[in-house]
């Protein structure tokens, strides 16, 4: 099970960080990637981080702005969101899988969401 949590009500130019802590099991073994899904949209990838050696790779829209990381003793995966955007705003989601892709469908596990929203 994994649990996102940290959303909410930021104004453009600020921070927020984000938390998707798992339970139930250990995730250490998957790829952990985190997707928005801003209203009217379809769900987005935009980044994610290996399970070994702790490569990263993130969309242009995110790059230089969000940061993942992973906590294997906490079993946690965060992100760091800078300089938002009110494009930004979104539901933010949390996914475990067994390859960085944005392809929905193959990921194995899904956090419930926490809402971002970036006011202008």
């Amino acid at each position: 099970q994994l649990q996102a949590s940290g959303g909410g009500l930021v104004q453009a130019g600020g921070s927020l960080g984000l938390a998707c802590a798992a339970s139930g099991r250990t995730f250490s073994s998957y790829v952990m990637g985190w997707f928005r899904q801003a209203p009217g949209k379809e769900r987005e990838g935009f980044s994610c981080i290996s399970a070994r050696d702790g490569r990263t790779l993130n969309a242009d829209s995110v790059k230089d702005r969000f940061t993942i990381t992973r906590d294997f003793d906490k079993n946690t995966v965060y992100l760091q969101m800078n300089s938002l955007k009110p494009e930004d705003t979104a539901v933010y989601y949390c996914a475990a899988g067994a390859m960085c892709t944005t392809k929905v469908d193959e990921w194995f596990y899904w956090g419930q969401g926490t809402l971002v929203t970036v006011s202008s």
